[in-house]
């Protein structure tokens, strides 16, 4: 230490015989034992209002994964964790000197799942800042447990609009604490109502969703930007999940006659209702399209002929950074992501470990004090972030709470043969918001 350097130096410098320095020595060294006996350690005081993650010096700095790992929607785990992970070697696996350890907890697509995976992401204090959840309804179990220990997360796939809304009269389920990297769903259902109307020239939508917060919010927003632009809306019914025989609501469809059928549910209802879509007399020239939670690479493939000319909304992640991604994915891992939200993990992991940077206080004896407050005022600053994304802002103001994704990385897309028999992933992107019309 300095201290004990200045003692070596004053005493090499004062020209004593060998037993006169080694008795120096000696009366020094019981000194600085006797100071050390009596002077207690200064202990340092964490004054954040949530209180401190402590890491001792040696110990790891520990990141949470709360995401989908079992079930028919694995691969979004699987998806986001690798993004997680390569987010990670690109640090060389450490941050502030320390190593990072990932911790997961499967929330399985549900809210009782949710619940369960929140309470042990909870219990670990040692967690610094958590990924995910994967799916709204397990967001929603997960969110007020998450939000009450202190702790933030960040989700790579979440998008309903009740997740940033803190109106709770109006269904709003947002908590301190919650943030997200994909675009709201006011924004995809504002593009596939555009899309709709104006590209495909459809004036009869009919829309069915699976009782789910995610389906009914989007098809809902669907609907009220179709009805805004001058369209009809037909039909509106629903399905439950777990549905294999899609007949019974694909025959009340085809009896409102609509143009366009939307139905935004996960693999395998989706693939289900669009492969059945064949054998229902009245549907021959009905558009059917999905979404975002079957925007991944085996839905094609399972639905079969069927899913040529279906149309699918979701984020269209370009440039040079996603490409050096996906060499990174090819490399790691095998093979092409199978989903379309491993950049948005890759980012929301960045953005924790960067808070980490940003937060973290040294203390005299090598212990990392990390506020949990600080960790999430770190994350509401983020402004213009550029990341594999796109330009990332946070924002703070209800119904946007946390909403931090880019809606200019939405697009819509089209299952071709390419896709289907050549394994073209992901499909071609044929329209954005981009292109509306200035007047719009």
């Amino acid at each position: 230490m300095e201290y004990s350097l200045r003692i070596q130096l004053s005493i090499s410098i004062q020209g004593r015989s060998d037993r006169d320095m080694k008795r120096q020595v000696s009366s020094v060294a019981l000194l600085i034992i006797g100071l050390c006996l009596v002077s207690p350690v200064v202990a340092f005081d964490c004054a954040d209002p949530l209180g401190c993650v402590e890491v001792a010096p040696g110990d790891t700095i520990v990141l949470g994964a709360m995401l989908t790992y079992s079930g028919a929607n694995a691969f979004f785990g699987e998806d986001s964790l690798g993004g997680i992970e390569l987010a990670i070697l690109d640090r060389g696996g450490e941050v502030l000197g320390r190593e990072i350890e990932l911790t997961g907890a499967d929330d399985q697509c549900t809210s009782e799942g949710g619940q369960a995976a929140g309470q042990r992401m909870a219990s670990d204090r040692t967690i610094v800042g958590i990924i995910g959840p994967s799916c709204t309804s397990a967001a929603q179990g997960a969110l007020p447990i998450i939000s009450e220990a202190g702790m933030l997360t960040i989700s790579p796939t979440n998008t309903a609009p009740e997740l940033t809304n803190a109106d709770t009269d109006s269904g709003g389920a947002w908590r301190p604490g919650y943030y997200r990297i994909t675009p709201n769903d006011r924004f995809q259902g504002l593009l596939v109502g555009q899309f709709a109307y104006r590209v495909l020239g459809a004036r009869r939508v009919a829309t069915v969703h699976d009782g789910g917060t995610y389906t009914e919010s989007l098809t809902g927003i669907m609907r009220e930007t179709f009805l805004e632009l001058g369209g009809e809306v037909v039909f509106t019914g629903s399905i439950n999940v777990g549905d294999v025989d899609m007949t019974a609501v694909l025959t009340e469809v085809a009896a409102s006659g609509p143009d366009i059928l939307f139905a935004p549910f996960f693999p395998p209802e989706s693939e289900f209702i669009t492969a059945q879509m064949a054998s229902i007399s009245g549907l021959e020239d009905t558009v059917i399209m999905v979404a975002d939670a079957s925007l991944v690479n085996s839905y094609a493939p399972n639905t079969g002929e069927a899913a040529l000319g279906a149309y699918l909304s979701g984020p269209n992640i370009t440039g040079e950074k996603y490409e050096t991604l996906l060499k990174a994915w090819e490399d790691e891992f095998g093979g092409r992501p199978p989903s379309s939200f491993h950049a948005h993990a890759y980012d929301a992991t960045n953005l924790v470990l960067n808070a980490v940077e940003k937060v973290a206080i040294e203390a005299d004896d090598g212990t990392l004090f990390i506020g949990r407050q600080a960790m999430r005022e770190a994350i509401s600053a983020v402004e213009n972030y550029d990341g594999v994304t796109g330009n990332l802002t946070c924002l703070d103001e209800s119904p946007y709470a946390g909403d931090c994704g880019n809606p200019e990385s939405l697009a819509v897309f089209e299952i071709t043969e390419a896709v289907l028999y050549d394994g073209l992933w992901p499909p071609p992107a044929v329209w954005d918001l981009s292109m509306l019309p200035e007047e719009s």
